[in-house]
């Protein structure tokens, strides 16, 4: 406060209104309690449209904040916790402000790659928080969280669409991952330091787990340069991925940690991997982590543990700073109890586990989210939506697949049967996995919650048997004995 200026306190009404206006402002958009949240601060019954919504929860703090008058002076003249409610109110409304020309600036820099853009809007957006809060450091970074925060919803909202109860939590779980599940904690105390927090992605083949690393991986925090008025990095550079399947065993090392020159046969150069690679801003993301033999996962530990690695044949101490993504499409109990991955390498990854769920569960919760992701499909190759084009592929897939096919390959079988009907007005569906029926009826049928005790052990005995092929090992595995085991079998 200035000296000899006058302590003022907000009004109990005043301090309701702020305090639900702090709650939206920190509550994670892909929850069910934002939208209570922006409901009671519009004064709006429920079931309004979430555009309306919000544009009515902005319109509320923007008139609430005119109203009252606040100014620098003003907000410098209240106790602690009313500033910061009033502050919070201001970098609410400020952030609303600028979303348009935030998304406009992620689409720029998403087209120009690595060289960060100019943000010719900056001076505005820092002059309009310093009403409120005039320390310079301080905007800086309050600018640098409003771009975070665009991309994080840019990117999980726009890559993982569906209505189903599975992707709004998925979601929901991808933006506590960025941010934490308090993002009051994270601002004050965990901005710069998400390095220590790797995440493990579960999910069978086609799912998306890239789609979602991907909205982690490019939704880092990245400092404001006032003086060149850019961002310090390009999220482009923010997100590295390798699919480790890809490279023979002798390989893997190289493209993990680099090489120097001569360090083998063929090292002819000197070779960077991706952890030298990696923005301090951004993540790795390690793809089929199942697949890694137990050494690789050893010094992969070492990495984590101690945020360093030397390449091959050198001594070289480099410092690792970005966060760590893996994922795996094997059953994580199945790697564990067979000891392909380690225990203290999954404990270490595992800071958080989030489970991309499967289509035909996704299709089971809301199957019009079909039509959400022909429409998606569709928009990405013709760079335009068409009535046409859905009702062509929508009807193809029910007269030649009908509603209860598995989508084995997910969301990428998905994709490739829209090009398949746009090509051909035919698809007749994974041939190959279809000699895998009984396994996606009981997955689809578990979706469904469709299943009596005695038909579930009875389709558990027989996938058993057609993996091992004996009565007793059905027996052993299923807890039964080898009469009850074959009577299920032959049932």
């Amino acid at each position: 406060m200035p000296t000899g200026a006058k302590a003022i306190a907000l009004t109990a009404e005043q301090r309701e209104f702020l305090e639900l206006v702090s709650a939206a402002a920190f509550a994670n958009p892909f929850g069910e309690g934002r939208a209570a949240l922006d409901l009671k601060i519009a004064g709006l019954p429920p079931g309004t449209a979430p555009e309306e919504r919000l544009a009515a929860t902005v319109a509320r703090v923007r008139g609430f904040l005119e109203k009252n008058r606040f100014t620098r002076q003003t907000v410098a003249a209240l106790g602690p916790a009313d500033r910061k409610r009033v502050q919070y109110a201001f970098f609410f409304d400020v952030f609303h402000r600028f979303t348009d020309r935030l998304d406009g600036l992620i689409e720029r820099q998403a087209e120009s790659g690595a060289e960060p853009c100019p943000v010719p809007f900056a001076r505005d957006v820092l002059a309009a928080l310093r009403d409120a809060a005039p320390d310079t450091e301080e905007t800086r970074g309050i600018f640098a969280t409003f771009y975070q925060l665009r991309r994080a919803y840019y990117f999980i909202d726009r890559a993982l669409i569906g209505r189903s109860a599975v992707m709004r939590e998925l979601r929901r779980a991808l933006w506590n991952n960025v941010f934490t599940h308090d993002m009051r904690l994270y601002t004050e105390y965990l901005r710069d330091r998400m390095e220590d927090f790797s995440t493990l992605l579960l999910g069978e083949t086609g799912t998306g787990k890239g789609a979602a690393a991907a909205a982690i991986g490019r939704s880092g925090f990245i400092p404001f340069d006032e003086s060149a008025m850019r961002f310090t990095e390009s999220f482009t550079r923010a997100f590295l991925a390798i699919n480790l399947s890809q490279f023979p065993e002798t390989l893997i090392e190289s493209e993990l940690f680099g090489h120097r020159k001569g360090a083998f046969t063929g090292a002819v150069e000197a070779h960077d991997g991706v952890f030298a690679r990696c923005s301090p801003h951004g993540a790795i993301f390690i793809d089929e982590i199942g697949e890694v033999s137990v050494p690789v996962q050893i010094k992969l530990l070492q990495v984590l543990q101690e945020r360093s690695f030397s390449p091959v044949g050198s001594h070289e101490r480099r410092r690792f700073r970005g966060r760590v993504i893996a994922a795996t499409n094997r059953p994580l109990d199945v790697l564990r109890r067979e000891r392909l991955l380690r225990d203290d390498f999954f404990y270490r990854l595992s800071s958080d586990v989030i489970t991309v769920p499967p289509l035909r569960r996704r299709l089971a919760e809301d199957p019009a989210e079909l039509d959400d992701l022909i429409r998606l499909t569709v928009r990405r190759i013709t760079g335009r939506d068409s009535d046409e084009l859905h009702a062509l592929i929508r009807g193809a897939i029910e007269d030649r697949l009908g509603p209860d096919y598995a989508w084995p390959g997910n969301v990428r079988e998905l994709e490739q049967c829209v090009r398949r009907i746009l090509l051909t007005r035919a698809y007749a569906g994974d041939t190959c996995a279809a000699a895998d029926d009984l396994r996606s009826r009981v997955h689809r049928r578990i979706d469904l919650e469709d299943y009596g005790a005695a038909e579930l052990l009875g389709d558990y005995c027989r996938l058993l048997y057609e993996r091992h092929g004996t009565y007793e090992e059905v027996a052993r595995r299923a807890g039964l004995d080898r009469r009850t085991a074959k009577k299920y079998i032959s049932a």
